[in-house]
Parts: structure tokens; sequence; C-alpha cells
């Protein structure tokens, strides 16, 4: 046997106002008005003739190309020149020797940039001003999916190691080397002097 609860006057009040606010699930069928007609439409409409037009003809001459990155060679050859602009001819027609080499081809990236680390450091301590690291042109590994893979992973990552300490400081100029040193599978890297 349930008891039936009476409510209390606010409660009844509260009951009351809700009941007030309350909408129905189902509301009633009520005819929606009818829609606008719309505008007839001319049977025969007078077409405009078309120009002629020739295609890409509001093309701008000469737009930028759609390469979000540039190549890595152009990166570093519109870095800012910091080292003697006569001494930096020379280094680009490949007339300057240089003192030391460091070949890392066959090595993993820890072990790259380990040596090259080392080897910098060696360097710059002897009094050397232009080494050759020769990195290779890489292997091409890109297997056609929707992002390309970059070819030569220790190409594209000696420059940006020459860049980070501890080598930054050392390393005043970094520039692609000439055909006779190896092209673009070798760097420059010409050193501050010693302080």
């Amino acid at each position: 046997m349930t008891r039936k609860r009476h409510l209390r006057p606010e409660e009844e009040a509260l009951w009351q106002a809700v009941a007030r606010r309350t909408v129905p699930l189902h509301r009633p069928q009520v005819s929606a008005p009818p829609a606008p007609a719309r505008p007839e439409r001319p049977a025969n409409p007078v077409s405009q003739p078309v120009e002629p037009f020739r295609i890409g003809q509001a093309a701008r001459p000469g737009a930028p190309a759609h390469d979000v990155l540039p190549g890595l060679g152009e990166r570093i050859a519109a870095a800012p020149l910091a080292m003697d602009r006569k001494a930096f001819q020379r280094l680009r027609q490949g007339k300057l020797v240089p003192e030391a080499r460091i070949d890392l081809h066959g090595l993993t990236l820890d072990q790259a940039h380990g040596a090259l680390t080392g080897f910098v450091r060696r360097s710059h301590a002897q009094g050397k001003r232009l080494v050759l690291v020769v990195t290779g042109k890489g292997k091409d590994r890109d297997e056609g999916g929707p992002i390309p893979v970059r070819r030569g992973v220790l190409r594209h990552s000696v420059p940006q190691w020459l860049r980070l300490a501890p080598l930054a400081p050392l390393v005043l100029q970094v520039v692609e080397a000439h055909r006779k040193h190896g092209g673009s599978g070798a760097w420059y890297v010409y050193l501050r002097r010693q302080r």
C-alpha cells in the first residue's frame, strides 16, 4: 500500500511554474502557410556572348612557385655572408684547399653527429680555418607516399648541426662544396679564428 504524499504550498507553486513553461513533445498538427510562389523564368532567355579569353591570361608572370621550402642548397646560399667576400668567392670557385676532411658515409645519425662534433672541435683547436665535411648525396628513399621524403638524411642534418651548440660558436660559414671537392655531396665549413 502506497501513501499519497501531499505537496506543500511552496512545492505546489514551484510545480505550477514548471508546468507553465513546459512545451509538450507532440504538438497538434498546424498547417504550414503556403510557400511563396517562385517568379517565373522567361522561356527563352537572351544569353550574352562570352568574350574570348586565354587560359592563364590574368596570371602574374613570374609568380613564385608553390614550393613551401626552398632546397637546402638555395637556403644555404641565401644565408648572410659572414666571411671575407674575396675569400668567399675563392671558396665558391674551389680555389681554396680544405686543411682537413671527414667522410660521414655509412654512419648512422648518432655516429655522424658525434664524429662531426669531435672533428670540428679538434680542427678549431688546431687552428684550421677550412674543413671539408663529406656527407654524400644520399639514397633516394621516397616510396611514393603522400608526403615526400628528403633525399640524403646526413646531407640535410649536417648544416643544422653546425648551426647549433656546441659547434655554432666555432663555425663562421657553411657553403656547398665545389664540384672538385664533392659538389652537393659535401660541405665546406669555414671556422672562426681562435681567440
